[in-house]
């Protein structure tokens, strides 16, 4: 398949890929790498042309980020310790801990929040509130609040950048392809790093 046929992938994937990815995304530690961020800008501006229900597209985010954070918590509330005395391997990276460690010391319980974000950030936070017992109660009020601020933002971008654009169908391979090639930059970017 055409690396820009991505509509094609989306298309067949369909709501419950898209769904799958912002679970695993916001909770399972080995969803760090996944591409939330650009999926739902993409699914958004796919809605503007008629892929997708836009309103159906955001409430099915809303509650598979609200379930991923939930399951994150309760993970790391029974097996947070033991993930700082994991190895590293290409799934985990206790530097993905460190980083999360430092945005609950400068933003508190907001973390839960801002962290949605943050790539890599957004999937340990729930994991770490869950280590150190934060109040569910807390969790819970920030993670509706995260869920719902970081499915409209990223879905209702793309939605009105698509609506914005005259004859969409014309434009829509060359900007899902820039997108893809936006989120993987940094991917790439920290690959080398870790190299070097």
């Amino acid at each position: 398949m055409h690396l820009f046929e991505v509509t094609t992938l989306i298309k067949t994937l369909g709501l419950f890929g898209i769904f799958t990815v912002v679970f695993a995304e916001s909770g399972l530690f080995f969803g760090f790498f996944m591409p939330g961020d650009s999926l739902l800008f993409t699914a958004g501006f796919l809605s503007a042309a008629g892929y997708f229900n836009v309103a159906f597209l955001f409430v099915g985010a809303f509650i598979c980020a609200f379930l991923g954070d939930t399951v994150g918590y309760w993970s790391g509330k029974k097996f947070g310790p033991k993930l700082f005395t994991r190895p590293n391997s290409f799934f985990f990276n206790k530097k993905n801990l460190d980083k999360t460690a430092h945005f609950y010391e400068k933003y508190g319980k907001k973390t839960v929040t801002i962290a949605r974000f943050v790539p890599i950030v957004r999937t340990f936070a729930p994991i770490m509130a869950g280590t150190a017992n934060m109040n569910y109660k807390d969790f819970l009020f920030y993670n509706i609040l995260g869920g719902f601020f970081w499915t409209g933002t990223m879905i209702l971008a793309g939605y009105f950048l698509g609506h914005s654009i005259k004859n969409i169908d014309a434009y829509i391979l060359p900007i899902t392809g820039l997108i893809i090639l936006i989120s993987v930059i940094p991917i790439i970017v920290g690959f080398f790093h870790k190299k070097n």
